[in-house]
């Protein structure tokens, strides 16, 4: 069996769309226990982690841990705290470029393998009108960075440079030859 250490619905609707039959577990994780020197380092080390932990509760299946966050120039924007804190992510990132790193880690009995995909994201300036109007919107809320590419927010991104799933938090076609390499079609 497939197993998803996430309770991310998004993660869910994208591993949907490589594997139809999986189970998705919540686990209870201090990630800010985990640390690393940059970003990309850090989704790795956080997957990894997820994944460990999800391997020990189900050592017969295979087990993805995955994490994602927003790069703005070495500083990690996770998940906003209220709305003032998505105020202050929504505008350092408004008329920049920013990066998402999102780690993948599978784990099956001995086997492992992990990645981490970065994709590059441009935002156009954000007024302060936007801004009140998107932060009113039920969307900046528990995600990285504060936004939802799939959402509201693509009307601020004119343009991204990789995979767009990545953005939403998981590289579907890298980790669709991640699982091939573990006999999963």
């Amino acid at each position: 069996m497939l197993v998803l250490a996430s309770g991310s619905p998004r993660r869910r609707e994208l591993l949907r769309l490589i594997a139809p039959e999986f189970e998705a577990i919540s686990l209870d994780l201090d990630e800010g226990a985990i640390h690393a020197d940059t970003p990309a380092a850090l989704v790795e080390k956080l997957a990894a982690a997820k994944a460990e932990a999800a391997a020990a509760l189900r050592p017969a299946d295979l087990v993805l841990g995955c994490d994602t966050v927003v790069d703005l120039d070495g500083a990690v924007l996770g998940k906003p705290k209220d709305a003032a804190d998505a105020a202050r992510m929504l505008r350092a990132l408004s008329g920049r470029a920013h990066l998402v790193h999102t780690g993948v880690c599978a784990i099956s009995g001995d086997e492992r393998r992990s990645l981490v995909e970065t994709t590059k994201v441009y935002f156009d300036r954000i007024s302060e009108e936007e801004l009140a109007w998107y932060l009113s919107t039920d969307e900046p809320w528990d995600k990285a960075g504060g936004y939802a590419v799939q959402g509201l927010a693509a009307r601020f991104i004119p343009r991204i440079e990789g995979c767009y799933h990545n953005v939403m938090g998981l590289p579907v076609a890298a980790l669709y030859r991640m699982l091939s390499a573990f006999g999963q079609k």
